[in-house]
């Protein structure tokens, strides 16, 4: 028997069934709404919080705030052109920060330029994703995060 969601979604089986906490950091409305979409439809148990911009996503990350009763995101969708701070930045900033450097940070850009995904590797990003540019790519992401990164790949426990 399938499993589902609250909202009646089939949920696909995951390495341990939870309910997983995503971070999408990106400041394009239509790819947030796009995002939202897809994840919902990707048929895993997850929250997705958005950050609209770099100053957000720290403050987001280390709880401040607003922020203080936010989970720490089991793994951070993070778009490198963004108002405020760049992506570039928080990576740095994420991953020399002992609180949350174990959180994997996935790039998602559309940027395929060699010096940007070089500086994201020497940042230690987990990944560098080329942003799709239509539904059915979208959706193939979103596939691969639940298969891979949320099914196959071992993630450290979240900390609280």
């Amino acid at each position: 028997m399938a499993m589902m969601d609250s909202e009646g979604t089939p949920v696909s089986a995951t390495a341990d069934g939870r309910e997983y906490v995503l971070m999408l950091v990106e400041d394009s409305p239509a790819d947030v709404r796009l995002a939202q979409e897809v994840f919902r439809d990707a048929g895993f148990r997850h929250r997705l919080h958005v950050a609209r911009d770099g100053e957000q996503a720290l403050r987001m990350l280390r709880r401040e705030g607003e922020h203080a009763r936010l989970p720490l995101p089991d793994l951070v969708l993070l778009d490198l052109n963004l108002p405020r701070r760049d992506g570039r930045e928080v990576l740095r900033e994420v991953k020399g920060d002992p609180k949350l450097r174990q959180i994997p940070v996935l790039i998602l850009s559309t940027s395929k330029a060699e010096r940007d995904v070089v500086e994201c590797y020497q940042s230690h990003a987990n990944a560098y994703l080329v942003k799709p540019v239509d539904l059915e790519e979208f959706e193939r992401l979103a596939s691969m995060i639940r298969d891979c990164w949320l099914g196959m790949i071992q993630l450290p426990p979240r900390m609280e």
